[in-house]
């Protein structure tokens, strides 16, 4: 932006900013309706949840990029800077995402072992092995 004028530099912030404001609404208005804030039948709608998810994901992604791009300068820099700065970005999104199944992985795993406590542990379920409390002698080889 260093080639504009001020008064040019000045309009560009403000289109951003009323980009950024018309996206941001735009992301409210369609999480209200997906959780059934606007209309109460959409609560119910499954599918809907997920569209709104991937939209409201989308539109992130391009406040994302245009804020990057616009109020960071990245547009003005040699490609070469501008794909190492975006290359940590987006192995950054892949370790969230294996975060986040990692996670779910060790829910469910911990969910199991719950479930395998609280069954019974005196052999009453036809499963057989040693109860709680219960020692195996020693036999000592020479």
């Amino acid at each position: 932006m260093g080639h504009l004028s001020y008064e040019q530099a000045k309009k560009v912030v403000y289109k951003g900013l009323v980009i950024l404001a018309a996206v941001t609404l735009i992301e409210v208005f369609f999480s209200l309706l997906g959780k059934g804030h606007i209309v109460e039948s959409f609560k119910f709608i499954t599918w809907l949840h997920y569209l709104v998810g991937l939209l409201i994901i989308g539109l992130s992604l391009y406040k994302a990029h245009f804020i990057i791009y616009e109020f960071m300068h990245m547009k003005y820099e040699v490609k070469g800077l501008a794909m190492s700065v975006l290359l940590p970005t987006a192995l950054l999104i892949w370790a969230i995402i294996a975060f986040f199944q990692e996670g779910n992985s060790w829910k469910h795993r911990r969910e199991q072992i719950k479930e395998k406590n609280e069954l019974p542990a005196d052999g009453q379920d036809g499963q057989q092995g040693m109860r709680s409390g219960d020692t195996y002698p020693l036999e000592l080889k020479s």
